[in-house]
Protein backbone atom coordinates (compact mmCIF):
# COMPACT_ATOMS: atom_id res chain seq x y z
CA UNK A 1 0.00 0.00 0.00
CA UNK A 2 1.22 3.51 -0.82
CA UNK A 3 1.94 5.24 2.49
CA UNK A 4 3.10 8.52 0.94
CA UNK A 5 0.83 11.56 0.85
CA UNK A 6 0.89 13.88 -2.17
CA UNK A 7 3.84 16.24 -1.95
CA UNK A 8 5.65 14.24 0.72
CA UNK A 9 9.18 12.98 0.37
CA UNK A 10 9.33 9.61 -1.38
CA UNK A 11 11.91 8.06 0.93
CA UNK A 12 11.50 9.72 4.30
CA UNK A 13 12.80 7.57 7.17
CA UNK A 14 14.46 5.17 4.71
CA UNK A 15 18.13 4.23 4.29
CA UNK A 16 19.86 3.21 1.07
CA UNK A 17 23.15 1.70 -0.05
CA UNK A 18 24.20 2.66 -3.57
CA UNK A 19 26.97 0.55 -5.09
CA UNK A 20 29.03 2.25 -7.76
CA UNK A 21 28.16 5.36 -5.79
CA UNK A 22 31.14 7.31 -7.10
CA UNK A 23 30.23 6.72 -10.75
CA UNK A 24 28.34 8.85 -13.28
CA UNK A 25 24.97 7.37 -12.34
CA UNK A 26 25.64 6.35 -8.74
CA UNK A 27 26.52 9.80 -7.49
CA UNK A 28 23.35 11.35 -8.95
CA UNK A 29 21.20 8.48 -7.68
CA UNK A 30 22.65 9.02 -4.19
CA UNK A 31 21.92 12.75 -4.29
CA UNK A 32 18.38 12.12 -5.57
CA UNK A 33 17.55 9.58 -2.87
CA UNK A 34 18.98 11.96 -0.32
CA UNK A 35 16.80 14.77 -1.68
CA UNK A 36 13.80 12.46 -1.20
CA UNK A 37 14.59 12.02 2.50
CA UNK A 38 16.72 8.87 2.60
CA UNK A 39 19.92 8.39 4.50
CA UNK A 40 22.49 7.21 1.95
CA UNK A 41 25.65 5.17 2.00
CA UNK A 42 27.67 5.15 -1.21
CA UNK A 43 29.96 2.22 -1.92
CA UNK A 44 32.69 2.01 -4.53
CA UNK A 45 36.01 0.32 -5.16
CA UNK A 46 37.68 3.64 -6.04
CA UNK A 47 38.66 5.29 -2.75
CA UNK A 48 39.67 8.65 -4.26
CA UNK A 49 36.42 9.13 -6.19
CA UNK A 50 34.44 7.83 -3.22
CA UNK A 51 35.90 10.53 -0.97
CA UNK A 52 35.23 13.20 -3.58
CA UNK A 53 31.59 12.26 -4.12
CA UNK A 54 30.86 11.80 -0.41
CA UNK A 55 32.04 15.36 0.15
CA UNK A 56 29.63 16.62 -2.53
CA UNK A 57 26.51 15.11 -0.98
CA UNK A 58 24.26 17.37 1.04
CA UNK A 59 25.85 18.38 4.32
CA UNK A 60 22.38 18.96 5.76
CA UNK A 61 21.46 15.28 5.46
CA UNK A 62 23.14 12.08 6.55
CA UNK A 63 25.54 10.40 4.12
CA UNK A 64 28.43 8.00 4.48
CA UNK A 65 30.80 6.04 2.26
CA UNK A 66 32.27 2.54 2.34
CA UNK A 67 34.87 0.97 0.10
CA UNK A 68 34.69 -2.55 -1.29
CA UNK A 69 34.74 -4.88 -4.28
CA UNK A 70 31.23 -6.10 -5.09
CA UNK A 71 32.57 -9.16 -6.91
CA UNK A 72 34.03 -10.64 -3.69
CA UNK A 73 31.68 -12.10 -1.07
CA UNK A 74 33.78 -11.30 1.99
CA UNK A 75 34.20 -7.69 0.90
CA UNK A 76 30.45 -7.36 0.28
CA UNK A 77 29.69 -8.76 3.74
CA UNK A 78 32.10 -6.29 5.36
CA UNK A 79 30.79 -3.42 3.26
CA UNK A 80 27.16 -4.11 4.20
CA UNK A 81 28.00 -4.55 7.88
CA UNK A 82 29.94 -1.30 7.88
CA UNK A 83 27.15 0.54 6.06
CA UNK A 84 24.55 -0.55 8.61
CA UNK A 85 26.82 0.34 11.50
CA UNK A 86 26.94 3.88 10.10
CA UNK A 87 23.39 4.43 8.86
CA UNK A 88 21.39 1.89 10.82
CA UNK A 89 19.20 -0.74 9.14
CA UNK A 90 19.23 -0.27 5.38
CA UNK A 91 16.08 -1.12 3.43
CA UNK A 92 17.03 0.01 -0.09
CA UNK A 93 19.79 -1.43 -2.24
CA UNK A 94 20.68 0.20 -5.55
CA UNK A 95 23.16 -1.75 -7.65
CA UNK A 96 24.61 1.03 -9.79
CA UNK A 97 28.07 -0.47 -10.20
CA UNK A 98 29.33 -1.80 -13.50
CA UNK A 99 32.15 -1.88 -16.01
CA UNK A 100 31.79 -1.29 -19.76
CA UNK A 101 34.81 -2.81 -21.50
CA UNK A 102 35.15 -2.60 -25.27
CA UNK A 103 36.48 -5.64 -27.12
CA UNK A 104 35.56 -7.36 -30.37
CA UNK A 105 34.20 -10.88 -30.00
CA UNK A 106 36.90 -12.52 -32.14
CA UNK A 107 39.70 -10.84 -30.17
CA UNK A 108 38.34 -11.60 -26.70
CA UNK A 109 40.15 -13.80 -24.18
CA UNK A 110 38.30 -15.93 -21.62
CA UNK A 111 39.43 -13.62 -18.81
CA UNK A 112 38.16 -10.57 -20.68
CA UNK A 113 34.83 -12.32 -21.16
CA UNK A 114 34.57 -13.26 -17.47
CA UNK A 115 35.34 -9.85 -15.98
CA UNK A 116 32.01 -8.08 -16.79
CA UNK A 117 30.11 -11.08 -15.45
CA UNK A 118 32.12 -11.02 -12.21
CA UNK A 119 31.38 -7.34 -11.61
CA UNK A 120 28.08 -6.68 -13.37
CA UNK A 121 26.28 -9.94 -12.55
CA UNK A 122 28.00 -11.60 -9.60
CA UNK A 123 28.23 -8.19 -7.92
CA UNK A 124 24.45 -7.80 -8.16
CA UNK A 125 23.85 -11.33 -6.93
CA UNK A 126 26.17 -10.98 -3.92
CA UNK A 127 24.93 -7.61 -2.67
CA UNK A 128 21.29 -8.64 -3.13
CA UNK A 129 21.84 -11.97 -1.42
CA UNK A 130 23.58 -10.46 1.61
CA UNK A 131 20.85 -7.86 2.10
CA UNK A 132 17.99 -10.28 1.43
CA UNK A 133 19.26 -12.65 4.11
CA UNK A 134 19.45 -9.78 6.60
CA UNK A 135 15.95 -8.54 5.73
CA UNK A 136 14.45 -12.02 6.00
CA UNK A 137 16.18 -12.64 9.33
CA UNK A 138 14.80 -9.46 10.86
CA UNK A 139 11.43 -9.87 9.11
CA UNK A 140 11.66 -6.50 7.37
CA UNK A 141 10.75 -5.46 3.87
CA UNK A 142 13.29 -4.26 1.32
CA UNK A 143 13.62 -2.83 -2.17
CA UNK A 144 16.35 -3.63 -4.67
CA UNK A 145 16.89 -1.62 -7.85
CA UNK A 146 19.47 -2.88 -10.33
CA UNK A 147 20.93 -0.73 -13.09
CA UNK A 148 20.79 -2.65 -16.35
CA UNK A 149 21.25 -1.18 -19.83
CA UNK A 150 19.49 -0.90 -23.17
CA UNK A 151 22.45 -2.95 -24.42
CA UNK A 152 20.79 -5.91 -22.69
CA UNK A 153 18.11 -5.87 -25.39
CA UNK A 154 19.95 -4.44 -28.41
CA UNK A 155 23.23 -6.13 -29.30
CA UNK A 156 26.06 -3.81 -30.28
CA UNK A 157 29.42 -4.54 -31.88
CA UNK A 158 32.50 -4.17 -29.71
CA UNK A 159 31.11 -5.18 -26.34
CA UNK A 160 29.26 -8.49 -26.53
CA UNK A 161 30.39 -9.44 -23.01
CA UNK A 162 28.89 -6.25 -21.57
CA UNK A 163 25.59 -6.72 -23.40
CA UNK A 164 25.40 -10.35 -22.30
CA UNK A 165 26.13 -9.43 -18.68
CA UNK A 166 23.33 -6.86 -18.64
CA UNK A 167 20.93 -9.34 -20.20
CA UNK A 168 21.84 -11.62 -17.32
CA UNK A 169 21.05 -8.80 -14.87
CA UNK A 170 17.56 -8.54 -16.39
CA UNK A 171 16.84 -12.22 -15.90
CA UNK A 172 18.42 -12.22 -12.44
CA UNK A 173 16.12 -9.33 -11.50
CA UNK A 174 13.07 -11.35 -12.53
CA UNK A 175 14.27 -14.52 -10.80
CA UNK A 176 15.02 -12.68 -7.55
CA UNK A 177 11.61 -10.99 -7.69
CA UNK A 178 9.95 -14.42 -7.77
CA UNK A 179 11.96 -15.88 -4.89
CA UNK A 180 12.06 -12.81 -2.65
CA UNK A 181 8.52 -11.53 -3.19
CA UNK A 182 6.97 -13.78 -0.52
CA UNK A 183 9.29 -12.10 2.02
CA UNK A 184 8.11 -8.61 1.08
CA UNK A 185 11.26 -7.82 -0.90
CA UNK A 186 10.74 -6.12 -4.26
CA UNK A 187 13.35 -6.36 -7.03
CA UNK A 188 13.28 -4.16 -10.12
CA UNK A 189 15.74 -2.77 -12.66
CA UNK A 190 16.23 0.34 -14.76
CA UNK A 191 17.63 -0.04 -18.28
CA UNK A 192 18.94 3.30 -19.59
CA UNK A 193 19.98 4.05 -23.15
CA UNK A 194 22.78 6.53 -23.89
CA UNK A 195 23.38 8.63 -20.77
CA UNK A 196 26.02 11.35 -20.89
CA UNK A 197 27.09 14.16 -18.56
CA UNK A 198 26.18 16.60 -21.34
CA UNK A 199 22.70 16.25 -22.78
CA UNK A 200 22.58 16.55 -26.57
CA UNK A 201 19.27 17.79 -27.97
CA UNK A 202 18.65 17.18 -31.64
CA UNK A 203 21.12 16.31 -34.35
CA UNK A 204 23.91 18.72 -35.21
CA UNK A 205 27.11 18.80 -37.26
CA UNK A 206 28.88 19.70 -34.02
CA UNK A 207 27.78 16.47 -32.31
CA UNK A 208 29.87 13.31 -32.31
CA UNK A 209 28.67 10.93 -35.02
CA UNK A 210 27.47 8.31 -32.53
CA UNK A 211 25.36 10.93 -30.74
CA UNK A 212 23.58 11.90 -33.95
CA UNK A 213 23.03 8.22 -34.73
CA UNK A 214 21.54 7.67 -31.28
CA UNK A 215 19.27 10.73 -31.43
CA UNK A 216 18.04 9.68 -34.88
CA UNK A 217 16.55 6.57 -33.26
CA UNK A 218 15.23 8.32 -30.13
CA UNK A 219 11.65 9.67 -30.32
CA UNK A 220 12.23 12.30 -27.62
CA UNK A 221 15.19 13.60 -29.59
CA UNK A 222 17.89 13.79 -26.96
CA UNK A 223 20.41 11.76 -25.04
CA UNK A 224 19.78 10.90 -21.41
CA UNK A 225 21.01 12.57 -18.25
CA UNK A 226 21.93 10.79 -15.01
CA UNK A 227 18.95 12.53 -13.41
CA UNK A 228 16.58 10.69 -15.78
CA UNK A 229 17.79 7.39 -14.36
CA UNK A 230 17.91 8.61 -10.77
CA UNK A 231 14.26 9.69 -10.77
CA UNK A 232 13.19 6.24 -12.00
CA UNK A 233 15.28 4.60 -9.29
CA UNK A 234 13.71 6.79 -6.60
CA UNK A 235 10.23 5.78 -7.72
CA UNK A 236 11.02 2.06 -7.82
CA UNK A 237 12.65 2.25 -4.38
CA UNK A 238 9.64 3.99 -2.88
CA UNK A 239 6.28 2.79 -1.62
CA UNK A 240 4.63 4.45 -4.60
CA UNK A 241 5.68 1.37 -6.55
CA UNK A 242 4.56 -0.94 -3.78
CA UNK A 243 2.90 -3.43 -6.17
CA UNK A 244 5.71 -3.39 -8.71
CA UNK A 245 8.36 -6.10 -8.80
CA UNK A 246 10.23 -8.02 -11.47
CA UNK A 247 10.13 -5.03 -13.83
CA UNK A 248 12.96 -3.90 -16.11
CA UNK A 249 12.01 -0.27 -16.77
CA UNK A 250 13.35 1.18 -20.03
CA UNK A 251 14.50 4.78 -19.53
CA UNK A 252 15.57 5.55 -23.07
CA UNK A 253 13.66 8.47 -24.51
CA UNK A 254 11.80 5.86 -26.52
CA UNK A 255 14.91 4.47 -28.22
CA UNK A 256 14.06 0.92 -27.15
CA UNK A 257 10.94 0.93 -29.33
CA UNK A 258 12.11 3.14 -32.20
CA UNK A 259 15.66 2.11 -32.98
CA UNK A 260 16.05 0.05 -36.14
CA UNK A 261 19.83 -0.15 -36.09
CA UNK A 262 22.03 -0.43 -33.02
CA UNK A 263 24.30 2.53 -32.38
CA UNK A 264 28.03 2.03 -32.94
CA UNK A 265 30.06 1.67 -29.77
CA UNK A 266 31.77 4.79 -28.51
CA UNK A 267 35.33 3.60 -28.03
CA UNK A 268 36.56 6.70 -26.22
CA UNK A 269 38.01 6.22 -22.75
CA UNK A 270 35.27 6.03 -20.15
Amino acid sequence: MNTNTPGSLLLENRAALITGGAGRLGRVIAATLQREGAKVVIADIDRARLTEVAAQLSVTAKAWSVQGDVSQLQEVQKMVARAESLAGPIDILVNAHGIVPVKKFLDMTPDEWDRPFAVNVRGVMLTAQVFAKRWIERKSRGAIVNISSSASRAARPGRPHYAASKAAVNMLTEAMAIELGPYGIRVNAVAPATVLDQVYRGQSEDNPAYVNFTIQGTPLGRTGAPEDVAEAVAFLASDRSDWTTGVVLDVTGGAHVARRLSAPTDTRAK
